[in-house]
């Protein structure tokens, strides 16, 4: 029995639902609700995991390191001209901005956090010492605050900072809900990318 208003009580079937309408019902659906945010971020991960690559689950973890890093340059790019777009325009901004998006991911842990967490030298880039899963939470937290930031036509720079903080802290929170280890938790590869595309050109240059 469900309630229809005024105390009514009307009865309704349950529905078995297939994957596809299940994809469509909750990519449709109101984000204001938890079970559909969370439902829209497990789809659009599995989605552009699709995306990246053909035969993604094929690769080794070296290729799929390589693959998604070159992914993350090419949308920190859109997500840069979009957070200008919204207002974030000096290069202080645009660090605040970026450090945001992580301490909403990483649990309150900035980008110097992670930085020293990782035990990395002044200079090297954090991104390029994450394993596959981590840098695919950061990527599925970059293209989604890009997108939310046009999408919603956002202005003002505490406006996108604020939108790249909840938008990682949501990826975060569906992390946990499917029972995954949080990005701060999980091991840094011993083999920077910048290793890693060195070797590749060698043995590039050997074949």
């Amino acid at each position: 029995m469900s309630m229809i208003g005024s105390n009514a009580e009307r009865k309704i079937d349950d529905v078995m639902l297939s994957r596809y309408a299940c994809y469509l019902i909750v990519m449709n659906g109101d984000p204001r609700k938890e079970v559909i945010a969370v439902g829209q971020t497990y789809f659009a991960v599995k989605t552009r995991q699709q995306e990246l690559i053909e035969h993604y689950e094929e690769l080794t973890e070296d290729q799929k390191r390589l693959a998604i890093r070159r992914e993350m340059t090419e949308h920190n790019k859109s997500l840069a001209e979009a957070a200008k777009m919204a207002g974030v325009v000096e290069p202080l901004d645009y660090a605040i901005f970026q450090n945001r998006g992580y301490q909403g991911l990483y649990g309150g842990l900035g980008a110097k956090d992670i930085h020293k967490r990782k035990g990395l030298k002044n200079g090297e880039n954090i991104l390029d010492h994450m394993g596959s899963t981590e840098l695919a939470a950061n990527l599925f937290r970059a293209t989604q605050t890009d997108e939310k930031l046009r999408r919603e036509n956002i202005r003002g720079k505490q406006a996108a900072c604020d939108t790249h903080y909840e938008v990682g802290a949501k990826v975060r929170k569906t992390i946990k809900e499917l029972g995954g280890t949080m990005p701060e938790d999980l091991p840094t590869p011993e083999k920077s990318v910048k290793q890693l595309e060195a070797e590749q050109k060698k043995k590039k240059l050997r074949g």
